[in-house]
């Protein structure tokens, strides 16, 4: 371990401001490499410590998830910590800016120490923190699909926009791959977890419901009612089944109607490294994506949603009358949701690692057991509420507000056209300019390089230029 703190704060100076985001998933990742290596060499040294070796027939398996509950947990506490330190920062003048952005060095030391301490705790502490990584894993993969959600409409929109058959023809490739995806996925649940002379109703039953919410999404997406698209619908879809195998794979070793561990190793490998490549992938999306910030728009500096009114004229800002002596800089994402991002996805990396088993002290009940399996078809089916509520709310309240957010990348200066996939015919116009961020209705974060990122949704007018001072009421009344 303590080649590991030389080597990581050898890197720590080299860890720019810019740079901050892939710092920490960096650290993330390093926290993931040691779980894998403890987990395959760390159980005869774990044997050797009284305090966690409390047991004559403890079995080798018990060590190793021991291991990595306890690194997990170190990395849970180190980004949850600086969650909680970042509470309400408000601008990139406050000192605590500097805290998410710098010293590294100190703060890799103190992820050391933490995972060091972690494997001085007695095991009711892990104990505990392992049930609760299962709902904190089944949390975070509610997350995971939100963000996936916010990717797909990203990339159908981007090759919508482009308006060519050929591009129109890859997306309904990749749409009809993804639900071939998913219902292959589904016929391969049933042989593994129906197996035949066993009566497993309820196993039949969770993969039921999986292709039937399949063909739901699809319905509802393509109804004339509904703006959806096809290519969200499929990669839900092809998501879902893949969180009702995690489910179904954490049913008890003795339950007859799971046959996957009658299966070779080659069954787990795959679940992990499917698991970590969407986690992985979900926590630098989340990362480079500004924090998320587009996908979950909470407030975060400069003027509040309902402040109309600039906060400078703008004979003020170009003369420079009423300008502060230092300008508060907009945060470019919300520092504390960055950090429970990867607090959750410690949690869910545990899970993956070992296969959402429990460390109980009795060996026995090493298996999951059913609370992981309705956590998980739990968590699948909210997603599947969370997916078809978004489709279906603005047409049964069509007087509410329901923003579809995205990201509009502009220099300053500069005019770009923006084509909103509710309303297709009339683009909308926006022009950037220097002060602008202090003049919007909704508040928009500037990334490190000073980039505009605009809140656009259905507006309420779509063929005026966007300009300084200008509120733009965005409600799906008028779409």
């Amino acid at each position: 371990m303590s080649c590991l703190a030389s080597c990581c704060t050898s890197v720590a100076s080299g860890i720019t401001k810019r740079w901050a985001r892939i710092g920490y998933c960096g650290l993330f990742g390093v926290s993931i490499i040691v779980s894998l290596i403890l987990r395959e060499v760390g159980a005869p040294l774990l044997k050797r410590l009284s305090w966690i070796n409390t047991s004559n027939n403890l079995s080798n398996e018990w060590f190793q998830i021991q291991a990595v509950l306890r690194v997990s947990m170190g990395n849970f506490l180190f980004f949850g910590i600086l969650a909680i330190i970042m509470i309400r920062i408000k601008d990139q003048n406050d000192r605590r800016d500097s805290l998410h952005h710098g010293g590294w060095i100190a703060k890799m030391l103190v992820w050391t120490l933490l995972i060091i301490l972690m494997f001085f705790l007695p095991n009711v502490v892990i104990t505990v923190y392992g049930v609760l990584s299962k709902f904190g894993a089944g949390l975070f993969l509610l997350v995971q699909v939100i963000i996936l959600l916010n990717a797909t409409h990203s990339w159908n929109d981007s090759w919508v926009a482009k308006d060519e058959q050929q591009w129109s023809l890859a997306l309904l490739a990749v749409s009809v791959a993804c639900y071939i995806v998913a219902f292959t996925f589904s016929g391969i649940l049933f042989i593994w977890f129906n197996p035949s002379g066993h009566d497993c109703g309820l196993n039949v039953f969770f993969v039921v419901m999986t292709i039937v919410l399949a063909f739901v999404f699809a319905v509802i997406a393509l109804h004339p009612k509904v703006n959806g698209s096809i290519l969200p619908a499929s990669v839900i879809s092809a998501y879902c089944a893949y969180v009702c195998y995690t489910g179904l794979s954490s049913e008890p070793r003795d339950y007859v109607c799971n046959g996957v561990h009658e299966k070779s190793k080659a069954v787990s490998t795959i679940t992990l490294i499917l698991g970590m490549l969407t986690t992985v992938l979900s926590v630098l999306y989340s990362a480079l994506r500004a924090g998320s910030s587009s996908t979950f728009p909470f407030p975060t500096s400069s003027p509040r949603a309902g402040d109309k009114k600039p906060l400078l004229e703008s004979d003020e800002l170009e003369s420079g009358k009423g300008k502060p002596e230092t300008e508060a800089r907009s945060l470019s994402y919300l520092y504390t949701f960055s950090h429970l991002i990867f607090a959750l996805a410690s949690m869910y990396s545990a899970m993956l690692l070992s296969r959402w088993t429990s460390s109980s002290e009795n060996p026995n009940l090493i298996d999951v057991g059913w609370t992981s399996v309705w956590v998980c078809i739990c968590t699948e089916w909210v997603i599947a509420g969370l997916y078809v509520w978004s489709l279906v709310a603005p047409v049964l309240f069509p007087d509410r507000e329901f923003y579809l957010l995205t990201w509009i990348f502009m220099e300053p200066g500069s005019t770009g056209k923006f084509m909103d996939s509710s309303n297709t015919s009339n683009p909308l116009m926006i022009r950037r300019r220097e002060r602008m961020p202090l003049q919007l209705y909704l508040p928009p974060p500037l990334d490190d390089d000073g980039v505009f990122l605009a809140y656009v949704g259905m507006p309420s007018y779509s063929n005026d230029e966007w300009n300084d001072g200008d509120v733009a009421p965005f409600s799906t009344s008028d779409a």
